[in-house]
């Protein structure tokens, strides 16, 4: 019966990503901002629905000054990613050049063998149907609409959810049959939002800092659009892993196609490289603190699960995901092996009986 319930959950959140993502997108933020909104009520005495108001349309135009800082530079990449494909492609074909040169000893036998041979008559070579698809341009100009309609639908919900104040806490309160579930719930309740809240802070922070880190290096070297490539790895850093190999593998095929030569691109990812290994090794561990570490292995596990139900949404969803569970494991008994699972290996004490 478990196993039948998980394959139709995960089967109905995959099929239902178009309404839930902008649900828990909606949600993962109220999280977030609901302690900025409960401090406005209490020490200025601004009323929720005003104070989720000012969060909801500064949020919105944070979203519209960033797409308009933004635009032209992108603009400049897409038009342009022919010319970076162009490239790639013969940089490839270089490469299958050098290693099937010891194959043109053997392609000259078989060519001298079959010289001798009577030539048969050769059906006539079928006439090559080339299908064009969609561009990159325009599927983006397709899938517009959706993704402001869901933008749309999150910042309203958003707005509910924040102007509704303490509404959950007192409803989720009611909902438990005993005192002793009440106190938990709320316990579960109120760990989520502080864990969550300082999670998406300190790691918002740092991306932005890292952004900004290798905008700067990249200007350095002479990368074109430097703010774009900043900005695309404050954005991809949310995703533990592969979100640096995406930014790393962008860079290198447009330094490619500008610089010319794959010597000359490595010193671009080579930079960037060396600004995700900071941050990851240094920046992150001492800022997030052990408190907050999670398991690599599940990480990564997380990361390429909600990427393959949700796509590229799900991977910037899968770590917040992860704190919730892991405060959720936390407190109930028969998930706490699993919240041990996800949480990462703690240092061992010195004294310790390695027995």
């Amino acid at each position: 019966m478990i196993g039948i319930f998980l394959i139709l959950f995960f089967g109905a959140l995959y099929l239902v990503a178009s309404f839930i993502l902008p649900v828990i997108l909606a949600v993962l933020f109220a999280l977030v901002m609901s302690p900025i909104v409960r401090f406005m009520r209490r020490r200025l005495r601004i009323w929720e629905p005003i104070s989720a108001g000012m969060l909801v349309v500064g949020s919105l135009m944070a979203l519209v000054l960033g797409f308009y800082m933004l635009s032209d530079p992108i603009t400049n990449l897409v038009n342009n990613a022919p010319r970076y494909a162009s490239a790639v492609d013969s940089e490839l074909r270089a490469m299958r050049d050098r290693l099937n040169r010891f194959q043109t000893a053997q392609q000259e036998v078989q060519k001298a063998a079959s010289a001798d041979k009577t030539k048969v008559p050769q059906p006539d070579k079928p006439q090559e149907v080339i299908v064009k698809n969609p561009g990159l341009l325009d599927n983006a100009t397709q899938a517009l609409p959706q993704i402001l309609a869901s933008i749309a639908f999150s910042l309203i919900f958003l707005f509910f959810l924040l102007s509704s104040g303490d509404l959950f806490y007192s409803k989720l309160v009611r909902a438990m049959p005993t005192l002793s579930d009440k106190k938990r719930a709320l316990h579960i309740a109120h760990d989520i939002e502080r864990e969550l809240s300082r999670y998406l802070f300190t790691i918002t922070l740092i991306n932005v800092c890292l952004g900004i880190a290798v905008g700067t290096c990249l200007w350095w070297v002479g990368m074109p659009t430097p703010i774009v490539f900043g900005a695309l790895a404050t954005l991809l850093n949310f995703i533990p892993y592969l979100g640096s190999l995406m930014g790393m593998a962008l860079v290198g095929v447009i330094a490619l196609a500008d610089f010319g030569s794959v010597s000359e691109a490595l010193v671009p990812v080579l930079l960037y490289l060396a600004c995700t290994t900071m941050e990851g090794q240094f920046l992150t561990p001492m800022i997030v603190g052990r408190r907050l570490e999670m398991n690599a292995a599940a990480v990564f596990l997380s990361v390429a699960f909600w990427g393959w139900i949700w796509g590229v949404v799900g991977m910037f969803l899968a770590v917040p995901l992860m704190v919730c569970i892991k405060v959720f494991a936390s407190y109930i008994e028969p998930l706490a092996a699993f919240g041990d699972f996800l949480s990462a290996e703690q240092p061992r004490h010195p004294d310790e009986d390695d027995d």
